[in-house]
């Protein structure tokens, strides 16, 4: 009874015998229930129809489910449409509606092929977990229909009547709306994001909207979500970066529009320093969408005024910050600004634009007083846009630089090494970090840099590091050579290699998959890695799956920026009771395309592990959970039959 305390505190909760058996009782039968499906997910970049698409099909687990239930029943094509149904139902009935009145027996044959799957999908949950998700106009009748079991004679009539009057209440287009989305719920319960949320595409404001609203949603942070981390907590030169590449995608509007960002002072600024800019460099790289020449220019422009006051906050941080080891970074003090030449390591380099004319050759990272005036009022409105500020707390809140999960170790970059295989070593203030504890130093820098209120704070410089610092798990290379390839024109490729850390190589190994799994106290024999980061170029024979199976790697270009060189729409993985399942998409063209599709959106699924006896909730992380549970459940009742704590009935 040495947990007598604890055993008093659990008694306020479960006051007397019956209470505490029924809750063992319950927490047992949940132990043998079928494990419930992950769904993960990578570098999403702001392509917010691509993934909402991926969510409202499981990644083809409703497909799958469609088939087991209907197979010899429908064809291919009714199979088709009914899964649409479920993706779109309200875009689907209004298509038909278009068409004429859709015929009650319709109605009832959608709400009987909905009601089948739903039952399919729920089945592996509690009936508690069921009701808290139904919705609440229709919670009853849901229920209701869900536990009317398949061929039960005495119920037949029961449940066609059920369908018929809703139909006849005029509540069959809510209805099947609310099924569908049920569907889409049940069909996966846990859904992890292996990082890379914002940049490049239009929308990672309404990808954060979707996963706030997701019923049970965990992050693990990508360098591009760092970035914005940083510039949202007003670190200066995340805030140009971040700026820049959104300028450089052409996404202005979702600065103005998705957060409010005020843009003018910086157009101003940029119109008048740079009235003319060289267009081919600066050129916004445009994906799926157009804009006006004059559009382009102004946007040409900002880009290049922002770039400018992003080298030259970097220049100022690297000086600031020794340790960090980036001098070689220092392009603007090896500019020759007469001859407009770059001297690199003994050798020039002619510039490609010449005009710098803000920077003071003397003093090449002093910001001039207009652009200081730029990035204090960009900085104001990163700082206090209600928007952005509640998104990037969701992320502090349900994100992490590693997660390990059910066996498995979930991050987006790499875990650093040396060439030989070893973990890199980090030396910081006398002490070193490597493997898991410098995962672990730097995910503790960013939860720090959330509390920290100082605007320059070390932690905010140091979340600058993890966004491009050679040794930056998130980062994975040697350098960043954005200024090189703005303003250099060569045929040396090796000016802009970025070379990337040894753990890319080495990962292609068993042994080296195991020895990381083994680091973070994980089953090296059963247990894999699941990364994001490096998007994986299937159309020239590369597999994501890596070190005999032990490492998936899951970018597979879901951003639309990505689609020539991996040759897919992007790749998913799904882990369910029976079968690790990893399944490339083809790139998502359109919600209309989506909708008058003949055949499915996979392009093929690869079973990576199927296991020999399905997983039960018991073999699983929430099952350690509810185990230990038990054990205190169990001596609290014991507790109770001895005499040793009182019962109390109300």
């Amino acid at each position: 009874m040495k947990d007598i305390k604890y055993l008093k505190l659990l008694s306020e909760q479960f006051p007397n015998i019956p209470a505490v058996s029924t809750e063992i009782i319950n927490l047992k039968a949940i132990l043998n229930l079928p494990k419930s499906t992950e769904h993960f997910l990578t570098d999403l970049h702001g392509e917010a129809d691509a993934f909402k698409y991926m969510l409202k099909t499981a990644s083809g687990m409703i497909e799958y489910k469609i088939d087991q239930i209907f197979r010899g029943e429908l064809t291919d094509t009714e199979k088709r449409e009914l899964a649409t149904l479920i993706f779109y139902p309200k875009s689907k009935m209004k298509e038909l509606e278009e068409k004429g009145p859709i015929p009650q027996a319709w109605y009832k044959e959608a709400l009987d092929y909905l009601v089948q799957i739903s039952k399919e999908v729920s089945s592996i949950y509690t009936r508690s977990k069921v009701r808290k998700a139904l919705p609440a106009k229709f919670a009853y009748i849901i229920e209701e229909l869900l536990h009317i079991k398949t061929g039960e004679k005495n119920k037949k009539d029961y449940k066609d009547q059920i369908l018929t009057t809703i139909i006849e209440v005029g509540q069959a287009r809510e209805f099947i709306i609310s099924l569908s989305e049920l569907i889409q719920t049940f069909a996966v319960d846990k859904l992890h994001i292996i990082g890379d949320i914002f940049d490049r595409g239009p929308a990672p404001d309404v990808i954060m909207g979707v996963l706030k609203a997701h019923h049970d949603v965990d992050i693990q942070w990508g360098n591009h979500d760092i970035l914005w981390m940083g510039a949202a907590r007003g670190q200066k030169a995340m805030i140009a970066t971040a700026l820049r590449i959104t300028l450089r995608y052409g996404n202005l509007e979702f600065l103005e529009e998705g957060y409010g960002i005020n843009m003018r002072p910086l157009a101003r600024f940029a119109m008048n320093n740079y009235p003319e800019v060289k267009e081919q460099i600066f050129k916004p790289h445009l994906i799926n969408k157009e804009l006006d020449e004059s559009e382009s220019k102004i946007i040409a422009q900002m880009q290049k005024a922002i770039a400018i006051i992003q080298f030259k906050l970097e220049g100022q941080l690297i000086k600031r910050r020794p340790e960090f080891k980036m001098n070689e970074a220092l392009y603007l003090e090896k500019i020759d600004y007469k001859k407009g030449k770059l001297n690199l390591k003994g050798k020039e380099y002619e510039l490609t634009d010449k005009h710098f004319p803000t920077i003071d050759p003397q003093n090449p990272y002093q910001l001039s007083e207009w652009e200081a005036e730029i990035i204090e009022q960009l900085s104001y409105s990163f700082k206090n846009n209600d928007q952005l500020q509640e998104d990037i707390r969701f992320l502090y809140n349900n994100g992490s630089l590693y997660k390990k999960y059910n066996g498995n170790l979930l991050f987006h970059g790499c875990v650093p090494l040396k060439p030989n295989g070893d973990f890199s070593v980090v030396k910081i203030e006398g002490e070193e970090y490597s493997g898991q504890k410098l995962m672990n130093f730097f995910d503790d820098i960013v939860r720090r840099s959330y509390s920290i209120k100082e605007v320059e704070s070390d932690f905010q410089d140091w979340l600058w590091y993890i966004w491009r610092g050679e040794l930056s798990p998130l980062f994975g290379k040697d350098r960043m050579t954005t200024f090189l390839r703005y303003f250099t024109d060569e045929d040396d490729k090796a000016l802009y290699r970025e070379n990337k850390n040894p753990y890319y190589q080495a990962r292609e190994k068993e042994e080296i998959c195991q020895k990381i799994l083994a680091e973070f106290g994980l089953d090296p024999k059963t247990g894999h890695i699941i990364n994001g980061h490096t998007p994986v170029a299937e159309k020239k024979g590369e597999s994501p799956i890596k070190g005999n199976g032990r490492l998936l790697v899951i970018d597979g270009g879901i951003a639309a920026a990505y689609h020539e060189k991996t040759g897919i729409g992007g790749y998913t993985l799904t882990y369910s009771d029976t079968r690790l399942r990893l399944t490339a998409h083809e790139p998502f063209i359109s919600k209309k395309n989506a909708l008058h599709k003949d055949s499915r959106d996979t392009i093929s699924a690869t079973e990576v592990l199927k296991f020999k006896k399905a997983q039960k909730i018991a073999d699983t992380d929430i099952g350690e959970k509810l185990t230990k549970d038990i054990k205190y459940l169990m001596q609290l009742l014991k507790a109770y039959q001895d005499g040793v704590i009182r019962e109390k009935y109300s």
